[in-house]
């Protein structure tokens, strides 16, 4: 059994650690202009890729129609005055088993009830017609105007002018060049260099603002733990371009990058490495996206992770 054990713990220490201290932490942030909601295409290189977790850009959501509700239906009039309802529904029953107002009384009472019932039914007559004559509309025309509203056509809008507020910019599709392909790349190890020396002033000049706000905050908590992410030898395995597109005078580009690095975290203190293999390369495939405004040079706006 303890040679089991032993030979375990030869593999153990052979096998590489992946310490997650390359630029981002192994986390899925950043924007993509209107796709920051969006999967990126497919790759040879990720086929699939973790959604945004973290980003400024406010998710895409479609407008909705409210549409104004009809008041509820009123009750007729005696329903909204049971109290008379009651009375002269007593009354003409009474009358019709052999009780109401009883005795001789009783034609008496039903003629008194036949006139109460009439005046009722004037006075409601005069109600309603008082009623429609303020509204100066049938109920009829009223609910053909409403229904009108409901049928027309939903607003459309020019698809040369973009829209903010929840809709989509107008996107189109751009070509990549072999300088593009290069500044990937140049990108991919100047920021992880800079990120693993702590450089942010390097680094401001290589992504957007968004980004280095969260690199800040990785370097920050890395320093209140007393530890320090190193990143070396970064190397461009494999690339292949995700989709390219421009919009509000935007460039954007996602590329799909495989990459070997030698990937640890130390400790301040003492120089211990606490994660990862400071003698042994591991890989990593993830999600690039850059932007460069019109005549500009590239930087990372987005990062995520192969799902």
């Amino acid at each position: 059994m303890s040679r089991w054990l032993a030979a375990l713990a030869a593999v153990v220490l052979i096998v590489p650690v992946m310490a997650d201290a390359r630029v981002g932490g192994g986390t899925s942030s950043g924007s993509r202009g209107s796709n920051t909601g969006s999967a990126p295409a497919p790759t040879k290189t990720a086929p699939t890729a973790a959604p945004i977790a973290r980003s400024t850009t406010p998710t895409q959501t479609a407008p909705t129609t409210n549409v104004a509700q009809a008041p509820a239906a009123q009750g007729s009039f005696f329903s909204r005055h049971p109290f008379l309802t009651g009375m002269l529904g007593a009354g003409l029953f009474g009358m019709m088993f052999g009780g109401g107002f009883g005795g001789a009384a009783g034609m008496l009472g039903l003629l008194f009830q036949v006139a109460l019932i009439g005046g009722l039914a004037y006075l409601a007559l005069r109600f309603f017609r008082g009623r429609m004559a303020s509204a100066g509309a049938s109920p009829q025309s009223a609910y053909a105007g409403a229904t009108q509203r409901l049928m027309e056509p939903p607003l459309t809008r020019n698809s040369s002018v973009p829209l903010t507020g929840g809709s989509a910019p107008v996107t189109a599709p751009m070509a990549i060049t072999t300088e593009d392909y290069s500044a990937f790349e140049n990108l991919l190890g100047g920021i992880q260099t800079a990120y693993s020396g702590g450089d942010l002033a390097k680094m401001r000049a290589l992504v957007t603002p968004e980004m280095l706000g969260y690199f800040s905050e990785q370097l920050s908590g890395n320093a209140s733990r007393g530890l320090e992410n190193k990143v070396e030898a970064v190397k461009l395995e494999q690339g292949d371009l995700s989709e390219a597109w421009s919009e509000a005078g935007i460039d954007y580009a996602t590329v799909a990058m495989r990459f070997s690095l030698i990937d640890y975290s130390r400790r301040l203190s003492d120089g211990a490495i606490v994660e990862g293999n400071a003698q042994a390369r591991t890989e990593a495939t993830e999600i690039w996206t850059f932007l460069r405004s019109k005549g500009g040079t590239w930087i990372l706006s987005a990062i995520q992770q192969a799902a």
